[in-house]
């Protein structure tokens, strides 16, 4: 929650203050948080094999320590070429402290009882916009930017730091010889060869580019339909209520579905969520409603990416083969704020940008499906 609050959910609210202090365009200054977190995805590979090898306490442990100085830096950054560098080096962080080397640890250590621990991590990690975007405004209020981040850093090192530390410190892979095989264990090579492989990650990596650019360019869509910039603010807050549902609600559907058809029902469920933004107008109370929904499919999303691995092909090499799965995902969210932007202006309104992700959607959608049958 903390390392997601300070590096990913304090930017957006320091954003106008960054711009107004720096005279950087507020372009370029999302351009070098967008560049963050490719450069994060990139180094998710690497770091998944590192985690393999080692396990999360020394990983997790230097990517908080990495993250300190990444968020110092860009407190002190007065020319855009180090606050960009500053943005690459927070991205090496997330790289070994969000989600994806949490998954690995909770996946290795709680084995079969692995959804409801990485069910409830990502509960609380949701609560990290509820707690750090009015936190830092609250800085902001007080401070300026800099000196925000510069407290901020000092809370990531406070609190990250020593938990990961001190409370990682339970035996991994190379301590344990007699390590159990999950029986559907295959080799780390033979996976990552098979078509059935790239096609999932390449299907939830274009529908997490449709579910983050709705997200993010929710706000103008809702403004352009006749709602107060007040209440669009909270619809786009209640993204956050419905991705807890979206969470909580995972553990039922896995226990009742099997991989293909809970990947099936969530992709489908996104091509509905982003028809119905794009296809109703009003009222204001349905589009709220859909809103929520929108956030509870990228709740449940998150958890699929998390298991999915792990369930097809078993948590031998889970880290690594984690890594290379979630790479592009994380590529397409990133990308996605800026890429539905731009798609919107041209094609002069939001709406018509929603029908292109409808389409990308259910094409991936349809693409798993077919695979599916085939298989």
């Amino acid at each position: 929650m903390t390392s997601w609050g300070v590096m990913y959910y304090a930017f957006p609210v320091a954003l106008a203050s960054v711009t107004a202090d720096t005279g950087w365009s507020a372009g370029a200054a999302m351009a070098a948080f967008s560049t963050g977190l490719v450069s994060s995805a990139v180094a998710g590979v690497p770091v998944g094999r590192w985690l393999d090898r080692w396990g999360p306490r020394p990983v997790m442990t230097g990517g908080s320590c990495l993250a300190v100085v990444a968020m110092v830096g860009l407190a002190l950054s007065h020319h855009f070429v180090m606050f960009l560098g500053s943005w690459v080096l927070a991205g090496l962080a997330m790289a070994a402290v969000f989600y994806q080397p949490a998954f690995a640890a909770l996946t290795e250590w709680f084995g079969p009882r692995r959804v409801r621990a990485l069910t409830l991590l990502t509960l609380v990690a949701s609560l990290a916009s509820t707690v750090f975007a009015p936190l830092t405004q609250v800085m902001l209020t007080h401070l300026d930017w800099r000196s925000t981040y510069l407290c901020l850093a000092g809370l990531l090192g406070v609190i990250t730091v020593p938990l990961h530390l001190v409370v990682l410190a339970r035996p991994w892979r190379a301590d344990r010889p007699e390590r159990r095989r999950e029986r559907h264990d295959l080799p780390l090579r033979a996976v990552l060869r098979r078509p059935r492989f790239v096609l999932l990650s390449g299907a939830m990596a274009v529908t997490a580019f449709g579910l983050y650019a709705a997200s993010m360019t929710l706000i103008p869509l809702l403004t352009s339909r006749g709602l107060s910039a007040s209440l669009a603010a909270l619809a786009f807050g209640l993204i956050g209520a419905g991705q807890l549902l979206g969470r909580a609600g995972y553990a039922p559907l896995a226990a009742r579905t099997t991989p293909p058809g809970r990947t099936s029902v969530l992709l489908a469920g996104s091509v509905v969520c982003l028809a119905l933004l794009a296809a109703v107008p009003g009222p204001a109370v349905l589009l709220v409603v859909f809103a929520m929904l929108l956030g509870a499919v990228r709740g449940a999303a998150t958890l699929l990416q998390a298991t999915l691995v792990a369930d097809v092909w078993g948590t031998e090499s889970y880290g690594t083969l984690s890594g290379w799965f979630a790479a592009p995902i994380t590529t397409a969210a990133a990308l996605a704020p800026w890429a539905g932007t731009a798609l919107a202006q041209t094609l002069n309104g939001y709406p018509a940008m929603l029908w292109v992700l409808t389409a990308l959607a259910l094409s991936a959608t349809v693409a798993v499906a077919v695979a599916g049958r085939r298989t």
